[in-house]
């Protein structure tokens, strides 16, 4: 059975090879079980049902991942996106949850038809690879300051906007150990990293009296408070035009640039450098992010981590599969989940911040017109907090730049739209 539907033999490897790669992936990004309902109970929404909502949305975008498009590709709700839903849409603009999830389903709709469609080739081919890289590195800027202030490393100031808080109290103690104990663990490449600094923070919380220990199973809480709760017609507004095309953006570069560097990784790419499949691969990723939505979580999308799967020889979307079966195990985890405090997880957030800013250091700094654009796209997404305004910096921006350089032609068709829709939107809607 396993052979007719994952090829095993022409992929060289076999399904123990398989089997390992599935845990190992899921060990390095089971810290999203944590993260995201801490995350998106900012907005109000309820963090058990957001905890089950995270566990079957990661189960099934892996699971079609893996049986539709046969790659070792894991899926879950991403980072840096949800903390936009949760502390920009929801909590700058003021729109509810449901209608914040009104408006992921309907990029991940746009998403499906533009990967139906040639629209994602000309879109992903058209946008330049200096804000491709911007874009990547502002979300991590985003999620670093998300991180700091969630750990009171960094507090608001009426004078200076920002100062450090007070490292004498517990939180902010707990979460810069919790930081370097998992660089510590990442750099020694050991399986779980993240995932161990988590759990170690939250049990020196528990042990030393600063947080309560819920249990760790138990039969998993009922989704209902979040399921079916998108609001579709909140969402079709045109104040929410920018939102719905940063979560299509964002969503439309992450899953492309995921997929890709983890197949390259993993010699999976044609004599060309292209990927085969790739159309398939991408419904999966569309497809998981409206079940995503419906189900009561942000943008579901490809994983990096799955990269530690496919070292460890995950060739096939058999590895996806295990992923996508150990997230239904997780569904018991619940209890564990909410023993977890809000500075446990903000280690996770800073050190994939880390990770996220290294793109910066492949922008060519020796191109103004190129450097410049990027620098405000990245910049802007922590300082305005909004990974909207920060996009709209880097394309308007960029379009500007090149203009009165006297390079108009380094500027797509596809940058030109996506600044004027930004441009009519600060006009007219503020």
């Amino acid at each position: 059975m396993f052979e007719s539907l994952f090829q095993l033999k022409a992929h060289g490897t076999k399904v123990r090879t398989e089997v390992l790669a599935g845990v190992t992936t899921f060990l390095t990004m089971a810290y999203i079980l944590f993260v995201n309902p801490d995350i998106l109970s900012a907005t109000g929404m309820p963090r058990d049902a957001v905890f089950v909502a995270t566990c079957l949305a990661a189960a099934i975008g892996s699971l079609v991942m893996g049986l539709y498009a046969n790659y070792p590709i894991a899926m879950a709700p991403g980072m840096g996106i949800n903390a936009y839903f949760a502390f920009v849409v929801c909590g700058t603009l003021g729109y509810t949850w449901q209608t914040a999830l009104g408006a992921v389903f309907i990029s991940g709709v746009l998403f499906v038809l533009v990967s139906l469609f040639k629209l994602r080739e000309w879109i992903v081919n058209a946008i330049p690879r200096s804000l491709k890289l911007a874009i990547s590195a502002g979300i991590g800027l985003f999620l670093a300051l998300i991180g700091m202030k969630n750990a009171g490393i960094v507090v608001a100031d009426p004078a200076t906007y920002l100062r450090l808080g007070d490292l004498h109290a517990a939180a902010p103690l707990f979460a810069v150990a919790g930081l370097v104990l998992i660089v510590a663990l990442e750099a020694r490449k050991i399986t779980g990293g993240i995932l161990i600094g988590i759990l170690a923070v939250t049990v020196a919380s528990i042990a030393t009296g600063h947080s309560a220990f819920a249990g760790v199973f138990a039969m998993p809480p009922s989704l209902a408070p979040t399921f079916l709760q998108l609001d579709l017609a909140g969402a079709v507004d045109v104040g929410l035009l920018s939102v719905v095309m940063t979560f299509f953006l964002v969503e439309l570069f992450d899953a492309t640039g995921t997929l890709i560097g983890v197949c390259h990784r993993a010699g999976l790419l044609d004599a060309e450098g292209k990927l085969p499949r790739l159309k398939r691969a991408l419904l999966a990723d569309s497809t998981a992010i409206v079940a995503g939505s419906v189900l009561g979580t942000s943008s579901t999308t490809a994983y990096i981590e799955s990269a530690a799967g496919t070292a460890v020889g995950g060739r096939t979307g058999l590895t996806a599969v295990v992923v996508a079966a150990l997230f239904l195990l997780a569904l018991f985890l619940a209890p564990l989940a909410g023993s977890v405090p809000a500075y446990a997880t903000a280690p996770a957030l800073i050190y994939v911040a880390i990770l996220m800013t290294r793109g910066l250091a492949e922008i060519d700094w020796r191109d103004l017109t190129e450097t410049a654009p990027a620098v405000l796209c990245a910049l802007a997404m922590p300082f305005t907090f909004s990974i909207a305004h920060g996009i709209a910096f880097g394309f308007v921006s960029y379009a500007l730049i090149k203009l009165l350089s006297g390079r108009l032609r380094d500027v797509p068709l596809a940058v030109w739209v996506i600044a004027a829709v930004f441009v009519a939107k600060f006009t007219w809607l503020g």
